[in-house]
């Protein structure tokens, strides 16, 4: 072999730069991640709160209308939890009741969303934050829940203006999510582990429902 060649003090003065920039573009992309890890913790100090715009719904043409503050828990999903599923519920009572019970902090229980038998629908938490609607934790954390205006053994109850405004929210939700639009992540409040409730109960029209859905999810946004 050859005798190397040393190097030329050209040849260092590169190598000297790339070694520069390199470092310069570690230390930026570091930076980088620790301004966004910032991001989703610093609101978390106690006192500090993360901007929200006041009456800002995620769903168009919803109405807003808060729940007590006992009945939710502030979150940053899906960043720190991610959302993987839509729970069905109905209300066994009236739209008004419903916001009344969700409004009242001793109720202790709320959805994201509340649907009328007109298809009127009304957001009463945040999506990227936790509702107790499921009486499940895991469930609470990782799912959005909608309640349906009416009684469980009142098929009457049923509209299909109800069912057609829920699949159009159902169906953005997964759009968002990218939650596949199937039984397995569209679920009935019956359907969750370690609870008691029967809703949406024996009337409910699952395969309407998810016709509408699928529907809705291949529509024009």
């Amino acid at each position: 072999m050859g005798q190397r060649k040393a190097p030329k003090d050209g040849d260092r003065k590169v190598g000297r730069r790339a070694l520069l920039i390199g470092g310069a573009a570690a230390a930026a992309g570091s930076a980088v991640r620790a301004r966004d890890e910032l991001a989703r913790l610093w609101w978390r100090t106690p006192g500090v709160e993360k901007p929200r715009e006041e009456g800002e719904v995620d769903f168009a043409g919803a109405r807003w209308v808060a729940a007590s503050d006992a009945n939710w828990r502030r979150a940053d999903r899906p960043d720190d939890f991610g959302i993987d599923m839509v729970i069905v519920h109905v209300t066994q009572g009236s739209f008004d009741s419903a916001v009344k019970a969700f409004q009242d902090p001793g109720h202790k229980a709320a959805t994201h969303y509340i649907v009328r038998q007109d298809g009127h629908v009304t957001q009463m938490i945040r999506e990227l934050d936790v509702a107790y609607h499921a009486g499940n934790r895991d469930y609470n954390e990782r799912s959005v829940g909608i309640e349906h205006e009416g009684f469980v053994d009142r098929p009457q109850d049923l509209t299909d203006e109800m069912y057609e405004a829920s699949a159009r929210l159902t169906a953005r939700i997964c759009a968002r999510y990218d939650i596949p639009v199937d039984r397995e992540h569209i679920i009935g409040h019956v359907e969750v582990p370690g609870t008691d409730h029967t809703d949406p109960g024996p009337h409910w029209d699952w395969d309407k429902y998810m016709r509408l859905v699928r529907q809705a999810r291949t529509a024009p946004a």
